[in-house]
């Protein structure tokens, strides 16, 4: 079994920018020209995120061998800028405690820290991503997205943004823009929530999921009655959640909606 912690850097260039010309300026008294004119902006954008990396134990024995991927979004409790931190709930207390287990048997598991007073960005999510499967063997049809609480939210979110990205998706005690589930109604969902939430109301995932239904979506709901935010100790200790991931492949008609 591998356990890395990599202190990751990334160069997002502007690059979708349309090339345009240069400022004119007046030569005369160097006021800047009334009237519309083209300008340029041109300006890299650095993004910098420490995240644990896990690896199967038998990662280097098949060297064609691709492996699945649970990318991890952690609650606002573990952001900073110690990354052990991020151990503390989910895949990556799971692979430390349970090596033997899931998900330490099968996938590769990456948990990015978020800063400190920071939130997930989806933007800086997709190019970790992007570094991580150009590193590692990585099966691009079998990339799994979870999060709690704040992690929750980004999933909600990345998701929407990056529908085609991802073989299915496992929110926790989050919420999301019921008006985007149109770019995810084609995307295997499984919501988790407690009913006695006292930080997120369980009303935030009872729209998204009533959204989703409506839109015919493949969504299947979890919802711990007399449970408070802690909703994912149990979600993630259960051994059908990563059952649920592999039986999902990116691109696959969705099944049945799952039921409540």
């Amino acid at each position: 079994m591998k356990r890395m912690k990599m202190n990751w850097t990334y160069l997002l260039a502007a690059a979708a920018l349309p090339l345009m010309g240069v400022m004119n300026v007046n030569a005369a008294d160097s006021a800047p020209r009334t009237g519309q004119h083209a300008q340029t902006f041109d300006q890299e954008i650095r993004v910098k995120l420490d995240y644990l990396l896990y690896l199967p134990a038998d990662y280097n024995k098949e060297a064609d061998k691709k492996f699945p991927l649970i990318l991890f979004l952690h609650g606002s409790g573990e952001r900073g800028s110690d990354v052990n931190k991020v151990k503390v709930h989910g895949p990556p207390k799971m692979v430390e405690a349970h090596p033997d287990a899931e998900p330490a048997k099968d996938f590769i598991v990456v948990s990015p820290q978020c800063p400190t007073d920071g939130w997930w960005k989806a933007d800086e999510l997709n190019a970790l991503l992007d570094d991580v499967m150009a590193r590692y063997h990585v099966d691009g049809d079998r990339v799994y997205l979870t999060g709690l609480s704040m992690g929750g939210f980004g999933t909600w979110d990345m998701a929407s943004k990056f529908p085609k990205r991802f073989a299915a998706i496992a929110p926790m005690c989050g919420g999301g823009n019921a008006g985007m589930v149109r770019h995810i109604k084609n995307l295997p969902i499984w919501v988790f929530h407690g009913a006695a939430d006292h930080v997120v109301p369980v009303q935030r995932s009872d729209e998204m999921v009533e959204a989703l239904k409506k839109a015919g979506a493949d969504v299947k709901y979890t919802r711990y009655p007399g449970v408070d935010h802690d909703c994912w100790t149990r979600s993630y200790a259960n051994p059908e959640l990563y059952s649920w991931f592999l039986s999902h492949k990116r691109g696959e008609k969705p099944g049945a909606p799952g039921k409540n």
